[in-house]
Formats: structure tokens, C-alpha cells, sequence
């Protein structure tokens, strides 16, 4: 693999990643207000520097979903471990937050935090 495919290919995988800044820097503000207040989030707002890392821990400060009854569980709902699924998403986020840090700057003095709704 040549240096430029794979550029291109860590360049991608880290969007993908990405995805807390994805939903605050690319998106409307409304679309991450809606999944916060989706995800229980106790959050209130986010700042728009470094949204995408604090998007990530507001999703994860959000209320565990309802219980399933326990005839409806599986073994599947009990394996795995996400930690590494979050420390990619945080990375990845942080990274992008970096990147498209003066825009974020320029729109938090012009916009200033985005609001969840409730």
C-alpha cells in the first residue's frame, strides 16, 4: 500500500470515528439536541470547543435504558466489553475537534453552546 492510499485510509477512519463532532460541527444544532435528550443526557448544553469529546461523555452521562424482562435477555446482552468501541470514539473525536478547532472558536463567540431541549 502506497503512503498516499494510506493517508487516506486513516484520514477516513478517523471521521468515521469521529462521530461526537460529526454531530455537533456538521450537522444542525437540533440533531444533536435531539439525540442527547434521546439518550437520557443530563446535559444541558454543549460548548462548541472540543464538542465532539463532550458530546461523547454527555452521551455516556445520559440514563441506562429500560431493563428488559429477564425471559427477553440473551447471553449476547451480557458479553462484550465497549471500552475500546469509547476510547476510539473519544481519540478520533478529539483529534477532529483539534482540526476544525478555529472554526469551532469563531462559531462559540458567534453562536455560543448548543442548547438540548428537553
Amino acid at each position: 500500500m502506497n503512503r498516499g492510499t494510506q493517508v487516506l485510509l486513516v484520514a477516513t477512519l478517523l471521521m468515521l470515528c469521529g462521530c461526537g463532532t460529526i454531530n455537533t460541527v456538521f450537522r444542525p444544532d437540533a440533531v444533536a439536541s435531539q439525540n442527547l435528550k434521546d439518550s437520557r443526557s443530563h446535559c444541558e448544553n454543549i460548548p462548541r470547543i472540543y464538542s465532539g469529546v463532550i458530546y461523547g461523555f454527555c452521551t455516556l452521562n445520559g440514563e441506562p435504558a429500560p431493563e428488559k424482562s429477564l425471559k427477553d435477555r440473551t447471553l449476547s446482552d451480557h458479553e462484550g466489553n465497549a471500552f475500546p468501541i469509547i476510547a476510539i470514539e473519544f481519540i478520533g473525536s478529539s483529534v477532529l475537534d483539534t482540526l476544525v478547532l478555529p472554526y469551532t472558536i469563531y462559531r462559540q463567540n458567534k453562536d455560543g453552546s448548543i442548547e438540548i431541549f428537553r
